[in-house]
């Protein structure tokens, strides 16, 4: 039994029945992080909330087919699963249309403990940082991991997430997270400077912490132990799409943590994934990752 329409999940529907002919790929940031991670060859397991309904059904197979462990039950009411319409213009840059359905109503009775207390590193998305049972998810899981010695990192996700929660924002990586991954625009307003320079500054204070920042075409810059590593953009022929880059980004690096890679390796591999990703359409890889980074970097 599929749930009831709420005006929001209509709109949405409405908007993908004007489409014209398009790509249906399963995605969401944190989803596409966890299957480039596991195409590098790492294990990789997800906790998320889809619906029992037909998308829902499709991105559960997608995800397992992949070779993401994934075991949180769907809702069988309330909000259909989350849904996003990508138009890409030739110029490689996106407009998005997002309802985030089911997802939002993540709570801490979905954190699968053995799953985080087992992970090299749990992966938070900050997108979800919305409602208090998803954020309550957050906090257990971050406990969870913390308690068995463990990583937590988490993606601020859009500038836009950043203005909405700032000072929850500011708390979590400065006091609860381990690896904190940022754009260029997110770190500057998460510290709320005029420029990178001066958010690089504000970071490089916090030597703990390992912040891994992206610069699209400028590359990446990690701070860390008060080191800092320069890491260059992946070249390619030409962007096609450039969704999906920092989540593809985050896979190749957490892929490199859990293979106990250094820091400058680790963001190569970050590279190369978010390479491989903006070169096509679509925000999951389209050639072996293991492959890339074989050929690159070579093995673990």
């Amino acid at each position: 039994m599929y749930p009831a329409r709420t005006p929001i999940a209509a709109r949405a529907e409405t908007l993908y029945a004007a489409m014209g002919p398009g790509i249906e790929i399963s995605g969401g940031s944190a989803a596409n992080t966890v299957v480039g991670a596991a195409a590098i060859g790492v294990r990789a397991g997800y906790i998320g909330k889809v619906c029992a309904d037909q998308l829902g059904d499709v991105f559960r197979h997608d995800v397992r087919a992949a070779g993401v462990a994934f075991t949180t039950p769907p809702a069988r009411g309330g909000p259909p699963t989350a849904r996003c319409m990508i138009l890409v213009t030739p110029d490689a840059q996106r407009t998005m249309q997002t309802y985030l359905g089911a997802c939002v109503e993540l709570g801490p009775d979905d954190v699968d403990a053995g799953a985080v207390e087992g992970a090299a590193v749990t992966y938070l998305e900050g997108y979800l940082w919305d409602k208090p049972a998803a954020k309550d998810a957050f906090r257990k899981a971050m406990a969870l991991a913390h308690g068995a010695g463990r990583k937590v990192a988490l993606t601020l996700s859009d500038s836009f997430c950043v203005e909405r929660h700032r000072a929850e924002f500011r708390d979590l990586v400065d006091n609860h997270v381990d690896i904190v991954f940022a754009n260029e625009a997110e770190i500057v307003s998460l510290y709320q400077v005029a420029s990178f320079d001066a958010a690089l500054a504000a970071v490089r204070t916090k030597a703990a912490r390992i912040n891994v920042l992206t610069r699209s075409a400028k590359g990446s810059v990690i701070a860390a132990a008060g080191a800092l590593h320069q890491v260059a953009a992946e070249p390619i022929d030409k962007v096609v799409d450039t969704t999906g880059a920092g989540d593809l980004y985050a896979a190749g690096f957490l892929a490199g943590i859990a293979q106990d890679r250094d820091l400058a390796t680790c963001g190569r591999m970050g590279a190369i994934a978010a390479a491989e990703v903006i070169s096509h359409i679509g925000a999951r890889p389209e050639t072996s990752l293991k492959d890339l980074v074989r050929a690159r970097v070579g093995t673990a």
